[in-house]
């Protein structure tokens, strides 16, 4: 293989495949990024198995071929030499990288063991603003497991009906979901995809007013735009039913202000961010919230002025948790309803009601 090539145009591309590479296995290939030139473009594949990036870009292509090169040593190597022409030239087990009046051998792999990515994935398909599809990762995502206990709540669920769609996220002390409406859909579905996979979607569209199309095919998903294609794996089996989580009812409503509530509570999560729960503490009563935390660091204690109806109450909560959502919601105002010290409680909008975040509290001495 030999091929000439613009350095800027060649690390983009290795920049945004070698995202799928892995990071830990004991299958070498899946650590590499696989080039491979033909006609007048290069196309660079990486897979973990989970998900893969493809990206084509255009190069004058000497001698056509295929290898495998170490994918973050060569990403580390190439993201050096953006401002250069490259020469690659690929014989037996080795590559020459010629730059400038310079030149760097490295090892390869040969092409032959590099997994097949099936592109050919069309069954089923929905599409969306991508604005909205960015919208909704961004608010659920952050809300999925990240350990490997229950795999399946390492994923988003994407329930769609109609031109409905809802999407849900949850670890198990916490759970976000948003609705919203689609452009179109080939008929009702309810698939569960990764976090990360979304999440590199949302990195890979573009900030405009477009449509994203998204297939689906017998637990796999497909997204393109431009020159790059993503595939990943769905997660299989039933995920949990949110309407028998939130809350139909609550005793407490608290309408506060967005910006004093989280200011608030970011500087009582100071002190306890060593802490295990980095556990801040509500005291909601008359016309007041007040946020407190302490540690051997300190203690802070601040009352935030909100319209509250309903009983008093005191209720502990992880300080990440409460912030997370706090942020993911964008009015003036926000609503926190409660029921208890013990029950899972809510934040929405105070007028958008399309994103809902719960959130367990802690239980402590002082709540039962």
């Amino acid at each position: 293989m030999k091929i000439v090539c613009e350095g800027i145009d060649l690390s983009e591309a290795v920049l945004k495949v070698v995202k799928a590479c892995s990071a830990k296995t004991t299958v070498p290939v899946l650590e590499c990024i696989k080039l491979s030139a033909k006609n007048d473009s290069v196309v660079l594949s990486a897979t973990d198995g989970e998900i893969s990036i493809l990206k084509t870009i255009k190069a004058e292509v000497c001698e056509e071929g295929e290898l495998c090169v170490p994918g973050r040593y060569f990403a580390d190597f190439i993201k050096k030499l953006e401002g250069v022409q490259l020469t690659l030239v690929a014989e037996g087990g080795k590559m020459d990288i010629n730059y400038a009046d310079s030149q760097t051998s490295m090892q390869v792999l040969p092409a032959d063991d590099f997994p097949k990515i099936d592109l050919e994935i069309n069954e089923n398909c929905f599409k969306l603003k991508t604005k909205e599809l960015k919208k909704f990762i961004q608010a659920t995502s952050f809300c999925c497991a990240t350990d490997d206990s229950r795999p399946i709540l390492k994923g988003c669920q994407f329930k769609i009906d109609g031109d409905s769609v809802e999407v849900t996220a949850l670890d198990g002390f916490r759970l976000a979901t948003i609705s919203g409406k689609l452009v179109s859909a080939t008929g009702n579905m309810d698939v569960v995809c990764p976090a990360r996979t979304l999440n590199e979607i949302e990195k890979m569209m573009p900030d405009d007013d477009g449509d994203t199309e998204i297939f689906v095919q017998k637990g796999m998903i497909l997204v393109s735009y431009g020159n790059t294609v993503l595939t990943s794996r769905l997660y299989g089996g039933d995920f949990i039913r949110k309407e028998n989580i939130i809350p139909k009812s609550f005793i407490t409503t608290v309408t506060v202000e967005r910006e004093l509530l989280k200011a608030s509570i970011e500087r009582a999560a100071i002190l306890v961010r060593s802490d295990k729960n980095s556990l801040i503490i509500f005291d909601i009563s008359g016309d007041t919230v007040e946020i407190s935390s302490a540690s051997e660091i300190g203690s802070v204690q601040e009352p935030v002025k909100a319209q509250i109806e309903g009983k008093d109450i005191r209720i502990a909560m992880n300080s990440k948790f409460i912030i997370d959502a706090v942020n993911a919601l964008n009015e003036e105002k926000i609503v926190i309803s409660f029921n208890n010290q013990v029950q899972p409680f809510i934040c929405q909008n105070e007028t958008d009601k399309s994103a809902l975040y719960l959130i367990l509290p802690v239980r402590t001495s002082n709540n039962g």
